[in-house]
């Protein structure tokens, strides 16, 4: 069931995403007009048209992803005591670091330079990285291979560390990582994520029945600058597909029941 999933996940994304909206436009406004069909030819062009310069003026991305962001507070209180540090992976890029033969990372690295930071904080603490491949094709380069080696080079005591390489989503990183790292009732464990990945991530962990605290990091949005004229159609479109792939994978975990609120907002001890 897990796999279905994983795969109907994939698939519906890759029509439902904002780029590839953009281009189904584009392409069906070209076949239009090569059948003759000027008007409606001109009429989804339009749309495509619209949609591309309110990309590139507004920062419409951040107005979907702020209310995912400002969930969970920053740089939250922790208590003298951690138990745990759960790190989900998403930083590191196993494909281009199989390639170069050197640890190789996206603009998610936040994760990782906040993991460092928390276990030299905590140097009691146990360590939890948990990412495996969530690509169709590429099962084979996992993520925590790329993680043990940046930890390694970084200092880090990789001993301490656990790496939980099977998993394919959120959801997988939640169940396997329990299994593997066998939190006691009681005990203090700090999940470290992006904020906008944040609520889905800690309502995931809730429903497993492992409470955590959460530590967002890798910021997206400019707060208290949202209302803005701000010139970037890429980096716009990034963030408007990012945000929307996290509310359709929040309602998507809400209704299959990975998640017991569709806004998670954390969960009772």
């Amino acid at each position: 069931m897990e796999t279905l999933f994983f795969w109907l996940s994939k698939l519906a994304w890759f029509v439902i995403a904002p780029e590839s909206l953009l281009l189904l436009l584009i392409v069906a406004a070209w076949l239009l007009a090569l059948r003759g069909a000027h008007k409606w030819s001109k009429r989804v062009l339009s749309v495509a048209v619209t949609a591309m310069l309110i990309l590139a003026f507004l920062p419409v991305g951040e107005w979907v992803l702020y209310p995912l962001e400002a969930r969970f507070p920053v740089n939250p209180p922790l208590p003298p005591k951690v138990h745990g540090i759960i790190v989900l992976g998403g930083p590191e890029d196993a494909f281009k670091s199989s390639v170069w033969d050197q640890v190789e990372v996206n603009d998610a690295a936040e994760r990782f330079l906040a993991s460092i930071t928390l276990a030299r904080r905590f140097p009691e603490a146990k360590l939890v990285f948990t990412s495996g491949s969530g690509s169709l094709t590429n099962q084979q380069l996992k993520g925590a291979q790329v993680a043990k080696r940046l930890y390694a080079e970084q200092g880090l005591d990789v001993s301490r560390i656990l790496f939980e390489s099977e998993s394919r989503n959120t959801s997988e990183n939640a169940t396997l990582s329990k299994v593997l790292a066998k939190p006691a009732p009681g005990e203090t464990w700090v999940l470290v994520t992006s904020a906008f990945h944040m609520p889905r991530s800690v309502g995931i962990f809730c429903k497993t029945g492992w409470v955590v605290h959460a530590f967002p990091i890798d910021h997206r949005t400019v707060k208290g600058h949202l209302l803005r004229i701000d010139t970037g159609l890429l980096g716009t479109l990034n963030n408007l597909s990012v945000g929307i792939r996290e509310w359709v994978g929040l309602a998507a975990y809400f209704a299959t029941g990975r998640t017991a609120a569709l806004l998670p907002s954390g969960c009772a001890a």
